[in-house]
């Protein structure tokens, strides 16, 4: 019988700390995003969340030092979880992001096939992210399918976004689709605009 291995405590590699700022986890751990907010902490997108470290933002939340501290092991946990996952992938779909695909998708009366995203000048950054569902696969999109869902992009776009994580922000601000971009020199907070 093969025993199976947990990664300890100790093993869990810290990606994150209470000293890094909530703009810094989301932009390059979009994995900590649905830890942060089961944690009860929906400031995602906030403008003060870019400047506020983990800490600060959770004791303006009436968090105890003990649930910080758990909070982090749980961020970090699920951190390494999606990374272990995702190794090798040219983009990699949120299951929170394939959710909200699948409901946009049967929420209308035409045939959509999946979510079509394209990389285009413009946006503060330089470039953005346009998002829109389609029919059908065109002639230069690769087609990348994960957790029962299509993403169309064209061979140019994929190039500027390899190994992005594509996830779905469900908060108070402002909701939509974000790109974690590791081909990103720059990026604005919205996570739709990049240089």
């Amino acid at each position: 019988m093969e025993k199976i291995h947990q990664k300890t405590e100790q093993e869990i590699k810290q990606h994150v700390t209470k000293d890094m700022t909530m703009g810094d986890i989301v932009q390059k751990f979009p994995a900590a995003i649905e830890v942060i907010q089961a944690n009860g902490l929906h400031c995602i997108g906030c403008h003060v969340s870019y400047w506020e470290t983990l800490e600060q933002g959770c004791q303006g939340h009436g968090m105890s030092q003990e649930q910080i501290n758990k909070m982090l092991e749980d961020i970090n946990k699920s951190i390494e979880d999606s990374q272990s996952t995702q190794d090798g992938k040219e983009i990699i779909l949120t299951q929170k992001a394939s959710k909200k695909i699948k409901e946009l998708i049967s929420s209308h009366s035409k045939p959509f096939q999946g979510l079509k995203i394209k990389v285009s000048p413009g946006g503060c950054s330089g470039y953005h992210y346009d998002f829109e569902l389609t029919e059908s696969k065109q002639d230069q999109d690769k087609v990348i399918e994960e957790h029962g869902v299509k993403v169309f992009i064209d061979a140019e776009s994929l190039n500027m976004m390899k190994g992005s994580t594509i996830d779905y922000i469900d908060a108070l601000q402002g909701a939509g689709f974000k790109v974690s971009n590791p081909e990103a020199t720059s990026t604005c907070g919205c996570g739709q605009s990049f240089s």
